[in-house]
């Protein structure tokens, strides 16, 4: 079988869209040609790809094994095109994929100053707090905490220095009285994050006297969901925990008050990260330039 780029470049589009008509308008193309593009990739390889509804598509298990070999070959391959025809326009589609509590690059400014300054970018973000390679996936870079990002990666600092924060709104706090240290919680009503259902809710950490120690929170609301966890603590719902940029609206108004704060000193933050080439692709190095200035203005 001849291997044709364009089928791929329509499954792949297809696989991160689930959807025919996104896919088509990212390529710029009609939802019947990648329809009939995925079919005859389907016909070629001899194996549904996808399962379709009215809605939406799924992968089958063949469709996320071809996906996960084709997205990060695609990528490297547009890169070295760009890279070969000597054009350092910065232009073209970019693939982010951001945890949902990094702040300083979801709260907008930084997107919207890139957008107005690199007009040619489709700054393409995906919202995900899954852990995975972001090369296999097929994205230019991703936005996480420094601590879970792998070692031969490139790493540029975004935002500055953070802090965990524990908070509950005043209502609570009269009622229920504030914990004056951390093991205190407890006896608290908590809200806190985990990542999907099957996972542990995410362990509340803090410092002591240079010593790091956790505490075993056992949430009586554990969800996925930020607003969520702001929403139902802004109404007496509990103590909540998270990166204390995302909570600092409802601080500045006093509609959430922080609490133990001794015990949570700042730590090194958010980074854009991505694979250490050669030659960077003008995209992303146009993001990482404007990352870096943001910073310095910051």
């Amino acid at each position: 079988m001849e291997l044709d780029l364009n089928l791929l470049r329509l499954f792949k589009a297809v696989a991160e869209s689930h959807n025919f008509r996104a896919a088509a308008d990212r390529l710029g193309v009609t939802r019947s040609a990648v329809s009939q593009g995925v079919r005859k990739l389907e016909d070629s390889l001899g194996q549904a790809l996808v399962q379709r509804s009215t809605r939406s598509v799924r992968l089958t298990e063949a469709g996320e094994r071809l996906h996960r070999q084709v997205a990060g070959a695609l990528s490297m391959l547009s890169a070295a095109w760009d890279e070969a025809g000597g054009d350092d326009t910065p232009r073209g589609l970019l693939r982010i994929a951001a945890t949902s509590i990094a702040e300083p690059f979801l709260s907008g400014p930084l997107v919207a100053s890139f957008a107005r300054a690199y007009p040619g970018i489709t700054l393409d973000v995906t919202v995900t707090d899954e852990e995975f390679d972001i090369v296999a996936a097929g994205f230019d870079a991703g936005v996480r905490l420094g601590e879970v990002i792998e070692q031969d990666m490139v790493a540029v600092p975004l935002g500055g220095p953070q802090r965990e924060l524990a908070g509950a709104s005043p209502a609570y706090i009269a009622a229920g009285g504030a914990p004056a240290h951390p093991r205190e919680l407890v006896g608290h009503r908590c809200i806190g994050w985990r990542r999907r259902p099957e996972v542990a809710p995410h362990r509340w950490e803090f410092v002591e006297e240079g010593r790091p120690f956790d505490v075993q929170v056992e949430p009586q609301v554990p969800t996925n969901d930020l607003s969520l966890m702001i929403s139902a603590a802004l109404a007496g719902g509990g103590i909540t925990f998270g990166i204390e940029a995302c909570f600092r609206p409802w601080l500045d108004r006093g509609e959430l008050v922080p609490l133990l704060q001794d015990y949570l000193p700042p730590f090194p933050g958010f980074f854009l990260y991505f694979p250490g080439r050669r030659n960077t692709p003008p995209k992303l190095r146009a993001l990482v330039e404007h990352v870096r200035a943001s910073n310095g203005r910051g």
